[in-house]
């Protein structure tokens, strides 16, 4: 069940609308095996819990999905041994539960889970085991650079890009083009909310120009839409005339373009041409477009590639964009 429903996310990726809901529930409903939790060997469980998640992650329903990651975790709480014995297990549960609190903005619970993940290395010596070195490796970087995203701490998080870069430069785990792609994303997201937009263009450059784009639509399009807003917030505004027209036709191409994206490249469109003293008024309706689709199921996955609203916010405001992302991260904490 684990397995199918990893496949049809490789097919379908997230749900975009009700239909596309209704069919990932009806396929987990028909194939579900007819067996209680309780009566399952631990294994039984892990996977129980990894469908569970599975499910719940193409819905994008990020409180069942934690659930059932906290489940999965939990698991090996109860039963420590089974840390060394299935390591594997144990990495996966451990992201996916990381994942899931960064993509539902705990950041309190994010942070506190996170010491599990890092602390590995002390309980279990995988060092002669590549492949779950590894693993360990990949989430690593991934809930680091997550947490810098939440915390809004773009200052210290842009000095652990060369350590980064050196890596997936060596490759030495030979990740797939496929991580390397979010990865250079992920750099250039770092170095855009420190606002070194310069650096941010050179690592979307190594997106956009690349030959083969027939995999992960939804990072091709947003590296370049921020490659756009980069060159704005640079002054190139004649680079960013005709780079729109780039970008126009690359996204007739992307079969599930979404009311996000359709709407910040419209306001990008008319950019080159608004005056100057008219900025502030589009930047202000782009935002009140926005706001209300952050909260659509269907709609906020976008929010998740590129934190849109808190740009809009630092220009309307005149702060930097981690300083509004710093202060919403404390707001969260508080509440």
């Amino acid at each position: 069940m684990a397995l199918q429903l990893y496949g049809l996310y490789l097919k379908i990726g997230f749900v975009r609308n009700e239909q596309d809901y209704r069919y990932v529930r009806e396929f987990f409903n028909a194939r579900l095996p007819q067996a209680r939790f309780e009566e399952l060997d631990f294994t039984g469980k892990v996977y129980f819990c990894q469908a569970q998640v599975w499910l719940y992650h193409i819905c994008q329903e990020f409180a069942p999905c934690y659930r059932h990651a906290q489940r999965w975790v939990d698991l090996f709480s109860e039963n420590p041994a089974m840390r060394s014995l299935h390591p594997v297990f144990y990495l996966k549960g451990l992201h996916n539960l990381l994942s899931t609190l960064f993509n539902s903005l705990h950041d309190e619970r994010f942070f506190a889970a996170l010491p599990q993940l890092e602390h590995y290395p002390q309980q279990v010596d995988f060092s002669q085991n590549r492949n779950v070195e590894g693993l360990f490796q990949l989430y690593s970087h991934i809930h680091r650079i997550n947490a810098i995203y939440l915390s809004g701490d773009y200052s210290e998080g842009v000095k652990y890009i060369p350590e980064l870069v050196e890596l997936l430069d060596s490759n030495p785990y030979n990740w797939d083009a496929n991580r390397i792609l979010v990865f250079q994303y992920r750099i250039a997201c770092l170095y855009f909310g420190n606002g070194d937009f310069g650096h941010a263009i050179d690592f979307l450059n190594k997106i956009i120009n690349q030959k083969t784009i027939d995999y992960r639509a939804d990072i091709q399009c947003f590296a370049r839409i921020l490659n756009l807003i980069a060159h704005f917030e640079l002054g190139n505004t004649d680079l960013v005339e005709y780079q729109v027209k780039s970008v126009y036709r690359f996204l007739l191409h992307v079969e599930d373009l979404q009311e996000v994206q359709r709407e910040i490249f419209q306001f990008l469109r008319k950019m080159p041409n608004t005056r100057p003293n008219a900025l502030a008024h589009e930047f202000r309706q782009l935002h009140e477009r926005l706001l209300p689709l952050q909260n659509d199921p269907y709609e906020r996955r976008p929010f998740l590639y590129l934190d849109i609203i808190s740009w809009l916010e630092s220009k309307l405001t005149g702060q930097p964009v981690k300083e509004i992302i710093q202060q919403k991260s404390k707001n969260r904490q508080k509440r």
